[in-house]
């Protein structure tokens, strides 16, 4: 039976240049798992709000949208309220009350649900989704996981027959993400909620959905079962192939003709491998049989083990030139061996530091030490609630250790204060880029930025116009350069709060770029960003590091973007770092904190840490 259906759909923002939406024509089955995705832009939030009356954008719309048969816009807002859930990016635009169980109360409460049913039902999800430890708690007390499975718990109190998700997992760690997604399947198996998740992170989503569709610029390009959309995205060179799973990527690029069941998940993906391994001494075949004598999961490589290649860099035809990223001479040098030129003097030094919060707080950071050297780009990794970002408040100043040293480009970051660090060369992105915008257009925002940076402290409302600093800044040429650098050009005139999230990140990292750093902190900058932008991303930091002797110190969950593009990377559990390395070492030595790469070839061939590196293996 099919629950939601939309017919030639299309949706235009008051003065589009172009649709958000045209002609979307999708059928989602009751009980159905469909995971949407697509390049940052694409429409997919713009489609999804469609579906939750409440949340739909202010703008031109044509085409049908219906609801079990009937339009959509027809349903009462009581019957939309509970039959539509909908979770958002960030559980902090969502929660509304201070207590734990009061939020999960809450749109029942709304609803004028009678209290004994509003008692079971809350038992019932607090339950359901182990929240009884945490039951009685204030909300500011929660990690960004917890704050994410309450805002679902909260949603799924109501029962709604459909349950929508814009990005839930893009501000958790990877294994709060795993367990958020394992949740909306078991929401899936267990109640039989039809689930319509928009994702950017498809390693874990995307085996567990039996329904995806892929969008970009507002058309909906691939629909169908994960392993038609492989197929159908490997005919069309399209580079959101580079987006599936590492499994997926792999079996694509490898078997020309094969079964119809592409592996999706890890498990799969390493009998595949396996198999594959086993007759990679000249026997053909797709690795769907196994073969005499062959021997899984003890570290050979067929008759011999195998070592991988320390940065490998395989030959690609030009039909499979879609299923693999820029090579390494495309966007890095060897990361294990970074070919620094110049004198390479600490930038950052952070020793043995301890802060709290309060003073009858416990400490968040214990004992820290950490150097970051001219051109180094370093990409630390750990779970929310670890300490990564009250370390980053640290640096800036905007915190001060009660023990140990910090230097920030040689001065103390705690009496320097901002200007003085920002005239230094430091620049700072935050984990919520929103925090960065001020004007009513992007444009404004960077001309402000640009400005500033040339001596000047504003710019007024510029209308467009050509304007040049004291000091003879061409202003609009360098916002102009920026904004092509990082694809926002058609965003110029947009509020910064009109454009996704994805957009937004981009948004802040030009105004970074405009101040040219000598030392550049992120704070979960690839969140939101589709993976076709994160190639060109890798390679704006590394001209930075390279060209412009820029240090990088990125705080990321996203450990395939660290694994490919970072020179070292680190370890972040308990207020200080346990573990560092380049990439290669440091993910291959991890069972949790790695990537999907590595987990599919550990015990079959060491040192695979991309699925390039399992590609240029197998071949």
């Amino acid at each position: 039976m099919t629950l939601l259906e939309t017919k030639n759909l299309g949706f235009t923002y008051p003065d589009g240049e172009r649709p958000a939406l045209s002609g979307v024509t999708l059928r989602i089955e009751t009980g159905s798992f469909t995971v949407v995705c697509g390049k940052s832009g694409c429409g997919k939030s713009t489609l999804l709000r469609h579906f939750k009356p409440a949340l739909t954008p202010y703008g031109a719309r044509e085409g049908e949208l219906l609801f079990e048969g009937r339009p959509l816009a027809g349903l009462d807002p009581r019957a939309q309220t509970e039959a539509i859930g909908f979770v958002q990016q960030n559980p902090d635009n969502q929660i509304v009350t201070d207590k734990v169980w009061h939020e999960l109360s809450f749109g029942l409460e709304s609803l004028g649900t009678e209290s004994a049913v509003i008692r079971r039902r809350v038992a019932e999800m607090a339950s359901f989704f182990g929240i009884q430890e945490w039951y009685f708690r204030s909300v500011y007390e929660l990690s960004g996981g917890q704050k994410q499975m309450l805002a679902l718990a909260a949603v799924m109190a109501m029962q709604p027959r459909l349950l929508i998700l814009d990005e839930p997992t893009a501000q958790l760690d990877p294994i709060a993400a795993e367990d958020f997604i394992g949740a909306l399947k078991k929401i899936n198996d267990e109640i039989g909620t039809t689930v319509l998740l928009s994702e950017h992170r498809l390693e874990s989503a995307l085996p567990r959905a039996n329904h995806v569709v892929v969008m970009d610029r507002g058309h909906v390009i691939a629909d169908g079962d994960p392993s038609a959309v492989g197929y159908q995205l490997r005919e069309t060179g399209d580079p959101m192939l580079l987006a599936m799973p590492t499994p997926m990527r792999v079996y694509l690029a490898i078997e020309e003709e094969g079964n119809w069941n592409i592996p999706c998940t890890v498990r799969e993906g390493r009998l595949y491998l396996e198999r594959k391994a086993g007759r990679n001494d000249g026997t053909e075949g797709d690795g769907s049989r196994e073969t005499e004598g062959e021997t899984e999961g003890d570290g050979s490589c067929g008759s011999r083990k195998r070592e991988a290649p320390q940065e490998p860099s395989p030959s690609v035809s030009p039909e499979r030139e879609a299923l693999q990223e820029p090579t390494p001479s495309d966007t890095q040098v060897s990361r294990e061996t970074p070919a620094k030129t110049g004198p390479m003097q600490p930038v950052l030094e952070l020793k043995d530091l301890w802060f709290r919060y309060g003073r009858e707080e416990p400490d968040v950071l214990r004992d820290l030490s950490l150097t970051l050297r001219t051109g180094d780009f370093l990409c630390v990794v750990g779970g929310n609630g670890t300490g990564k970002s009250t370390m980053l408040s640290v640096i800036t100043g905007e915190n001060r250790a009660y023990r140990g040293k910090a230097k920030t480009l040689g001065l103390d970051p705690a009496k320097a204060g901002g200007r003085a660090l920002s005239d230094a060369g430091l620049a700072a992105l935050p984990q919520d880029p929103q925090t960065l915008f001020t004007r009513n257009t992007i444009y404004d925002d960077l001309a402000d930025t640009a400005a500033a940076c040339a001596g000047r402290s504003g710019t007024g409302d510029s209308g467009g116009k050509r304007l040049v600093s004291k000091r003879g800044v061409d202003i609009a040429g360098e916002v102009a350069r920026v904004a092509e650098l990082t694809e926002i050009t058609d965003l110029l005139a947009r509020h910064p709060y009109d454009v996704s999230g994805g957009e937004q990140q981009r948004a802040a990292l030009a105004m970074a770029l405009l101040t040219k750093p000598r030392l550049l902190l992120m704070d979960e900058p690839t969140k939101g960003m589709d993976s076709f932008f994160k190639g060109k991303f890798a390679r704006i930091l590394r001209r930075l590091t390279e060209e412009e002797g820029a240090s990088i110190l990125m705080v990321s969950h996203d450990v395939e973007f660290c694994a490919r593009h970072a020179d070292r990377c680190a370890l972040f559990f308990a207020g200080g770092v346990v573990s560092e390395g380049g990439p290669r070492e440091f993910f291959g030595g991890n069972s949790f904190y790695t990537t999907a790469a590595n987990r599919m070839s550990k015990g079959i061939c060491s040192g695979l840490i991309t699925a390039d590196d399992i590609i240029a293996f197998l071949r």
